[in-house]
């Protein structure tokens, strides 16, 4: 069983190309994402938001599994573009579009072209709980110690 089955949605397959949706190299962990939009391109303003349509749908096929949007860490280093969430979660029965929400970081506008790699999709395993409803929990060593309850250094 493949771990996911993927739809390309309006004309993207032409966007990701011959390989289609795939890492980059094949050692690494991420999937690239590619903006898929109407338009030739967008312009994210300093500060600014903006929803990117990456042009594919996905079946989750693995038990357990879910698929995480991460920011490309070279593009925020050098253009300030990254996840506005941190961290996207892409539950395993979501058959939408998948958008990546871009956060413009920078002091300057950033162009986001058809085609630009923005973000890249990571497969991990999560773990189902269900809660039990408790009087109390178990003491610890840390207790209810917050941010910082252990000092500095």
């Amino acid at each position: 069983m493949a771990l996911a089955k993927i739809q390309y949605l309006r004309d993207s397959k032409t966007v990701y190309g011959e390989k289609g949706a795939c890492p980059a190299t094949s050692r690494s962990c991420g999937m690239d994402l590619r903006a898929a939009f109407p338009e030739k391109s967008i312009e994210i303003p300093a500060g600014g938001r903006h929803p990117v349509p990456t042009g594919i749908a996905l079946e989750i096929c693995q038990e357990n599994t879910a698929a995480f949007l991460y920011s490309r860490s070279g593009l925020g280093a050098k253009t300030g573009l990254a996840v506005a969430q941190g961290v996207g979660v892409i539950d395993p029965d979501y058959r939408g579009e998948i958008i990546a929400y871009m956060l413009n970081t920078s002091q300057n506008s950033v162009t986001v072209e058809q085609g630009d790699r923005i973000a890249q999709l990571v497969f991990q395993p999560y773990f189902p709980i269900s809660l039990e409803e408790a009087e109390e929990l178990s003491p610890t060593e840390r207790g209810c110690g917050g941010y910082g309850h252990t000092g500095k250094k």
